[in-house]
């Protein structure tokens, strides 16, 4: 194969209206339309999506797909493990920890040892409810951008969560609604929370239910969690809750006895967006990486070449080019922030007993559907060898 003598980033993998593509590999990476063979880096549904042909992904990301998408998602899925080497063509493809939420990765595609690695979203702090963020060196680096400015600096978020505490002993009268998103956000705040040395019920709006039951029933300990509907509002006061951001301003607030509204996000550090949604306390918690995050792993994985996605790509692509490297916006749209797109039906009213924590949930049913053996569209074309 004489164009494989000298393989340069851009013949691995390149940006396409339908996402990044390996033509080479004959294969989409988070593809923002339905494609015949899809490398899904994470479960929020902005990088997720249904119909595509073939599904490659680690296996709690498979399975966050059929919690929202139903059985039928993909034609096939096949599950991969971090670390494992996979032969799709000429290109050598692996699942990397990326630290964003549980199950998410990045995804390094190799090919006549040059190398990229496709970030996809990530952070490069602790969560105690995903693996932490793996640094895979590199030829070429696709970042994400989400906090790409100077201003997002996230700071500690066990001292936001000492804020939340804080408030709740004030105010003992008053619930305080957490808006969180759904997947992922939510069970890491649960998670520092417990850290933090809280052990009372903590109680989740429906939206929350089944996701969160699938990280208990990955061995996430959450301590005891209750449901706001199978509760009188007399029993919510003092209470933490949480809730997806948009519900901080529906009817589900009435529930709430003089609710303290707060938010846990990477955008409460600009205070002009907790004012217009009417929040009281903002948390600055985010499950991205921050402009310090996103230089320093840049720096880190030694790639000459940076490509940047959704976000501020803009100033990103300035500091690599301060730096002395090769960078370029992607402009890919159809990724953002996952805000409404993370919230997973819940389970019936009926049949969801007080405490999420008990029985067997919906989706530890889910599990034993995807062995992870080769399924139609993907397969490993090495023979046992590694290129």
């Amino acid at each position: 194969m004489a164009y494989l003598k000298a393989m340069r980033p851009e013949d691995i993998l390149r940006p396409m209206p339908s996402g990044l593509c390996s033509p080479i590999g004959d294969f989409h990476i988070d593809p923002t339309r339905p494609v015949e063979r899809a490398l899904i880096t994470h479960g929020h549904s902005d990088h997720a999506r249904a119909g595509h042909g073939a599904v490659l992904a680690t296996q709690e990301t498979l399975d966050m797909m059929r919690l929202r998408y139903g059985a039928n998602f993909a034609g096939a899925t096949q599950a991969v493990a971090y670390g494992e080497k996979l032969k799709l063509g000429p290109v050598e493809v692996s699942f990397h920890p990326a630290g964003h939420v549980l199950g998410s990765a990045q995804i390094c595609v190799a090919a006549n040892g040059t190398r990229v690695v496709a970030s996809g979203d990530y952070k490069d702090v602790p969560d105690p409810t995903c693996l932490a963020f793996e640094l895979i060196p590199c030829d070429a680096f696709i970042t994400e951008a989400t906090f790409g400015l100077p201003v997002f600096r996230h700071g500690d978020a066990n001292a936001e969560i000492a804020k939340l505490l804080r408030s709740v002993t004030l105010f003992p009268e008053r619930a305080h609604l957490v808006g969180a998103y759904s997947l992922g956000k939510a069970q890491r705040v649960i998670a520092l929370i417990r850290a933090a040395g809280y052990d009372q019920p903590i109680y989740l709006h429906g939206a929350m239910e089944t996701i969160t039951r699938y990280y208990v029933s990955r061995g996430i300990d959450l301590g005891e969690l209750r449901l706001v509907r199978d509760a009188k509002k007399a029993e919510l006061a003092g209470v933490i809750a949480l809730c997806p951001p948009s519900s901080l301003q529906d009817r589900c607030t009435r529930r709430f006895p003089d609710p303290v509204s707060a938010f846990a996000s990477g955008w409460m550090r600009v205070r002009a967006r907790a004012r217009q949604r009417g929040v009281e306390l903002p948390l600055v918690i985010s499950d991205h990486a921050d402009w310090d995050g996103l230089t320093a792993t840049i720096a880190a994985t030694g790639a000459s070449q940076v490509w940047v996605t959704h976000g501020a790509e803009e100033a990103l692509v300035h500091w690599c080019t301060l730096q002395g490297l090769e960078a370029r916006p992607l402009n890919i749209v159809g990724y953002g922030d996952e805000e409404e797109d993370s919230v997973i039906p819940g389970a019936s009213e009926a049949s969801s007993p007080e405490s999420i924590n008990t029985g067997q949930s919906d989706t530890e049913k889910s599990v034993a559907m995807d062995p992870g053996q080769p399924l139609r569209g993907f397969r490993d074309d090495s023979d046992g060898e590694a290129p």
